[in-house]
């Protein structure tokens, strides 16, 4: 799944740190998903989703054809 995490991130002057405190997850956590090697929880996309003020969808693309 692709997404927009470091475009909104860094949009918001944060590092891939401070966005993970905020989040409650490691580093790691954020580094991943920006890397496109995991996948959120529903309840972690729904926090980015709530702390950036879009929808779950203005960050996650869904590819059909990824499946």
């Amino acid at each position: 799944m692709k997404n927009r995490l470091e475009e909104l991130r860094k949009k918001h002057n944060l590092t891939q740190e401070e966005l993970a405190d905020r989040m409650e997850v490691s580093r790691q956590s954020i580094h991943s998903l920006e890397s496109g090697k995991y996948n959120p929880s529903i309840l972690l996309a729904f926090k980015l989703a709530r702390y950036f003020h879009v929808t779950i969808e203005d960050i996650f693309i869904y590819e059909e054809d990824a499946l």
